[in-house]
């Protein structure tokens, strides 16, 4: 695995519950699911995954950011 220094964050404002896939990382909204499989895996291996992870809303006051070149999930806590 290599290593990432995290220089592309992005903050995660929203404060709903979402879908990470278990095999790219991608996470994203269910309601943004086109036909349920995952679009990142779909995209780079032609492959249909329908293998995710839910992910719960964040409480108030804790803030989290997606590192766009590795897809993880930073908290700040």
């Amino acid at each position: 695995m290599e290593h990432c220094d995290h220089s592309k964050l992005v903050l995660i404002t929203e404060n709903e519950s979402r879908l990470r896939c278990r095999h790219c990382n991608l996470t994203i909204k269910a309601n943004e699911l086109d036909g349920g499989h995952c679009p990142e895996c779909y995209e780079e291996s032609g492959v249909r995954r329908y293998d995710f992870e839910e992910i719960p809303a964040k409480p108030s006051g804790s803030v989290k950011y997606r590192c766009e070149t590795c897809h993880a999930i930073i908290d700040s806590k």
